[in-house]
């Protein structure tokens, strides 16, 4: 297989990207959503560009006349909300001509009592420009965290392709003919997704300031191989385990499956370096993130490129390219004043995710992989480390870089809800 030529990095230049990314302003109509308000994040997805990867979807043709409903989760309890609409990706204007929330019920169903209008600036419509986001006016619908709810998003016009989220990890879009932002029954949603469209994010108000962990990450933290529709991925059970723990705090997850820190992909989002502005550093009140990234890097490195034509380019990093772009992502984080904890690669070696792995490729991949995770364990270059590659680990002799069986979803690479039980367990509460 002919090796690719590696971009040669500097750190010096990613944490000028960076810096000079978040700088941009994002934010059209109703409140920013920067650290000196009054909001925390509840719950909230990495956006994307459109594209067909892990489930069909509907974000290549966009929406035309419909409704659009989908389902989240709160992390956090709060007096109000506000919602984020993403057009990170439009080239031209997202109209969207009015939105509610409410309370979920069974499916596309809603609670009758709790159904709310979201208005931005006033106004039930709003046009959010190209590359864009809008955050609405305050909904008074008190939440509590673990709870679901479901916002509706009406476009009497065509919206073009979708800025969207892949990897919703179950059923929680549901998409009818017309305007059904009121409905309260299941009926008119005829159509399912796997994925999030436009929905950036829920902000609830009345928690502390920098209360928010944000879990930063691929497939793993995306939540790839948990049961789907039961919120099991590791985020939804740190948040969970910390609330029981009498230590309440919103936990984001700004996964994408297939993300790189050092590549941009097509399907799979931008490098980390370069979106991490973005899902970190612009979400509300946010004072600690954990990473998790590096393994795709790898993977796609020495995976055929006709496997995934949308991943490329797939150079072949080096220990100290990933290391590189880590440094980039704690130097913006601190540049910020938010606390970054480092999270070992999970064991790779009997990856099944891609067949076209020659046998040979494993060697290099575990070298290196081992070579980056004991620079995140030993170099104090993080705050704090929290050692996944060890709590996941085949505890067999010699087996140490399988996953192991009890939790492996079946492809030797991503845990299954047991294993993001596992990943959950080995955060340190102390070190957030």
């Amino acid at each position: 297989m002919t090796t690719l030529p590696r971009r040669t990095l500097t750190a010096a230049t990613l944490v000028a990207a960076l810096l000079a990314t978040a700088a941009l302003p994002a934010t059209a109509h109703g409140g920013g959503s920067g650290s000196g308000s009054r909001w925390n994040g509840a719950w909230t997805a990495a956006v994307q560009r459109p594209s067909t990867n892990f489930y069909p979807n509907w974000s290549e043709q966009g929406f035309d006349h419909h409704s659009v409903r989908q389902v989240v989760r709160m992390s956090a309890d709060g007096s109000a909300l506000r919602i984020r609409v993403s057009n990170a990706y439009g080239t031209t204007p997202l109209r969207l001509t009015g939105a509610s929330v409410a309370r979920s019920g069974d499916g596309a169903a809603v609670k009758p009592a709790t159904l709310r209008t979201v208005r931005f600036a006033g106004a039930a419509s709003v046009a959010v420009p190209a590359g864009a986001k809008a955050v609405s006016d305050a909904v008074p619908l008190p939440v509590r965290a673990g709870e679901r709810l479901t916002v509706t998003l009406y476009f009497a016009g065509a919206t073009g392709p979708a800025t969207y989220h892949d990897l919703a990890q179950g059923t929680f879009a549901y998409r009818a003919s017309g305007d059904h932002l009121r409905a309260t029954g299941a009926g008119a949603y005829t159509e399912t997704s796997k994925s999030w469209y436009y929905l950036e994010g829920v902000e609830v108000a009345g928690l502390p300031a920098r209360s928010a962990v944000a879990a930063f990450g691929d497939s793993i933290t995306d939540g790839y191989g948990a049961t789907e529709g039961a919120d099991e991925r590791y985020p939804d059970q740190l948040s969970r385990r910390l609330a029981a723990e009498g230590r309440p705090r919103p936990v984001l997850n700004t996964g994408i499956g297939g993300n790189r820190i050092l590549n941009d992909s097509a399907c799979f989002g931008e490098k980390a370096t370069a979106r991490f502005a973005r899902d970190v550093l612009d979400q509300p009140r946010v004072g600690t993130v954990i990473v998790l990234e590096g393994t795709n890097d790898l993977l796609f490195g020495y995976m055929d490129p006709t496997y995934f034509p949308c991943s490329l380019p797939n150079a072949r990093p080096t220990a100290a390219d990933l290391i590189e772009g880590h440094r980039a992502l704690i130097r913006a984080a601190h540049a910020k004043g938010i606390r970054v904890v480092g999270g070992t690669m999970i064991p790779m070696k009997g990856s099944k995710a891609a067949p076209q792995y020659p046998a040979e490729a494993f060697a290099p991949m575990e070298a290196v992989r081992d070579e980056v995770n004991a620079w995140i364990r030993t170099s104090g270059a993080y705050d704090a480390v929290v050692d996944f590659d060890r709590a996941l680990a085949d505890p067999a002799p010699g087996n140490e870089d399988l996953l192991n069986p009890a939790y492996d979803f079946g492809d030797g690479l991503h845990p299954n809800s047991a294993g993001y039980a596992a990943m959950a367990r080995a955060v340190d509460p102390n070190a957030l």
